[in-house]
């Protein structure tokens, strides 16, 4: 076991921030007018109390799973943290999830409480009630019997103290969506958790309970859960956003100092800079790219210890008359952003640090919970997912790739990482190694100062007919960069070249067909030729000077369905379903090939 930092338990963060910032802001969600109302930590802190002790009176003890169904909320983070404070194991799942997922969760889970956001789910789950062990449903919306108000006032009338747990009790139980399969449960334990949230703030010293995020990913996934442990423990502030069409408005009014997020988030902003730029032209258009074109040069300059006169006040009139705008709409406090789940562009990310809002890449999964290794604010490098957090170790593996590269397989270790598969020995131990390392199952390198550069996912990489390795994914982020391309998937295990699935950004593509006079009906555009001929140059312009002939895709196949959760070609963390895809569009696929 490692000797960890104390607090080693999750509990004991939440009532340790309570003593200290008692009268802070610690949530924030919006009320019915649109503005943001917050609840302090003694606030929350009582309500965590109270629902406790009602989760004692029902009996909830240790190692029981307490399931929930809903999107972040205050609601939300009462119910962790109390179940939590009994030593139970928490088992959220998604509200825009099959019943079927919510079904096999709970019966896997061993769930015995569980919590829904609305009556409409509690509906669709009502008839699971005896089924395996779940023994009760409650409501969060609403007021009345079975409802989470309901417990909490009878939770007030009898308290009970709240148990800290062992570093080794297992605090949540998060399934992975998993590309192939049924999910898998991981066991994460306090001291996982905790370890995990001692290394963040490790790597950003200097945040303090001034800082505020807006939160747009789910706490049930472990990167958002990890947002929600980090700030409580620094006595920080969380602004809950409305949902994805609201965030422009929400991080006005909620002007955070920092973000977790994807590199689609920043994907998209920089897009749309672009966009609005080309369409507005003249000098709006020529200040920008002089602000682009002397950060640029700017950067270089620092990077050999010199520096412009010209080129700083290129920069600073393009700074206070455009890149200040920009800040602006993203509140204008915000001093940075961590970024995962996918690789960050790196000439997007210096786009983002040159105006003055670093991009912090980081690398994890929901086995090492989540973060292994990280940039931070005074180790970092762009391009890179930064270096091993503290107390973990990161091992490259090159038996398990072809002879001569100069990388392989990532092995973590460290106390991040996960207690095993919720009943699947099998399973655990196939990505366990005899001594405590965890596979994670992708192809990375170490620099001289051990930095971390992931190169590829073994298990998505494959060979053309040519014997040339491909791995597909980085390839698709950088198309789906492309103004003009929603969403892709590059396909060619075992043929001649590759191809290329996507999907096209109608808003954008349907503005530069009206300026071509074609029809802007989508299901008309996928089938024009002429349409087809410019998104595969768009494509393939693209991915010029970036990659290998062999990885560019040779042909196209352009559809209106999007890849969706609803579908099955996503999962919960927006990954492709890459099985799904195939199988969908197998006929289209084979007619590509079949072609001369």
């Amino acid at each position: 076991m490692f000797e960890l930092d104390k607090p080693d338990n999750i509990v004991e963060i939440l009532e340790e921030s309570v003593i200290k910032y008692p009268k802070r802001p610690f949530l924030g969600m919006k009320d019915k007018s649109g503005n943001y109302q917050w609840i302090t930590y003694e606030n929350f802190g009582k309500r965590v109390d109270n629902l406790r002790s009602a989760l004692a009176s029902i009996g909830i003890a240790k190692d029981d799973a307490v399931g929930i169904i809903s999107n972040n909320s205050i609601d939300w983070a009462v119910c962790y943290f109390a179940s939590l404070g009994r030593e139970a194991r928490f088992v959220p799942m998604y509200e825009s999830e099959l019943l079927s997922v919510w079904r096999y969760i709970i019966n896997d889970g061993d769930v015995k409480l569980l919590f829904v956001s609305k009556k409409e789910i509690y509906e669709k789950v009502k008839d699971l009630v005896g089924t395996g062990k779940l023994q009760k449903i409650i409501v969060i919306e609403g007021d009345g019997t079975d409802t989470l108000a309901e417990l909490e006032r009878k939770g007030a009338q009898n308290p009970v103290s709240s148990i800290r747990p062992d570093q080794s009790t297992i605090g949540v139980l998060i399934y992975t969506s998993g590309t192939t399969g049924d999910p898998k449960g991981v066991l994460l334990s306090h001291g996982n958790l905790s370890s995990n949230s001692h290394a963040r703030i490790k790597k950003f010293p200097e945040f303090n309970n001034d800082e505020r995020t807006l939160s747009i990913l789910p706490w049930a996934h472990v990167y958002g859960l990890g947002e929600l442990i980090t700030f409580c423990q620094i006595g920080a502030s969380i602004g809950l956003a409305e949902s994805v069409t609201t965030i422009a408005d929400d991080i006005v009014k909620v002007k955070p100092t920092f973000l977790i997020a994807v590199p689609r988030v920043f994907n998209r902003i920089y897009d749309g800079l672009w966009t609005r730029m080309n369409e507005e032209g003249g000098l709006a258009k020529k200040l920008f790219v002089m602000g682009v074109e002397s950060a640029k040069k700017k950067r270089e300059l620092a990077a050999q210890g010199e520096s412009s006169f010209m080129t700083n006040l290129k920069f600073k009139i393009a700074d206070t008359i455009v890149f200040s705008k920009v800040r602006a709409k993203l509140g204008g406090r915000l001093k940075g952003s961590m970024t995962g789940s996918a690789a960050m562009n790196v000439e997007i990310s210096h786009f983002f640090w040159d105006i003055g809002i670093p991009l912090y890449d980081v690398y994890g999964l929901t086995e090492t919970t989540p973060a292994a290794a990280m940039n931070g604010l005074h180790s970092y490098r762009p391009g890179s997912v930064g270096q091993a957090i503290d107390k973990c170790r990161i091992v490259i593996d090159k038996s398990v790739v072809e002879p001569g590269a100069n990388d392989g397989e990532i092995v973590i270790y460290g106390p991040n990482v996960m207690q095993g598969y919720h009943k699947k020995p099998e399973a655990t131990a196939a990505v366990m190694t005899p001594d405590g390392g965890f596979r994670t199952g992708d192809r990375g390198r170490l620099d001289e100062d051990g930095f971390l550069y992931i190169t590829g996912r073994i298990k998505e990489q494959y060979k053309l007919e040519n014997g040339k390795y491909v791995f597909p994914a980085s390839i698709e982020e950088d198309i789906k960069l492309n103004h003009y391309i929603e969403n892709a998937m590059v396909y060619g295990e075992g043929r001649e070249y590759n191809i290329c699935i996507a999907v096209p950004d109608f808003i954008a593509l349907s503005k530069w067909a009206e300026s071509k006079g074609f029809s802007k009906d989508p299901e008309e555009l996928v089938k024009n030729e002429a349409v087809q001929k410019f998104l595969s140059g768009e494509i393939t312009n693209q991915l010029k000077g970036s990659y290998g002939g062999y990885e560019i895709p040779k042909k196209f196949i352009f559809t209106t369905q999007p890849f969706t959760l609803e579908n099955g070609m996503l999962t919960q963390t927006m990954k492709l379903k890459r099985r799904a895809v195939v199988e969908k569009f197998k006929d289209q696929i084979e007619n590509l090939y079949s072609e001369k």
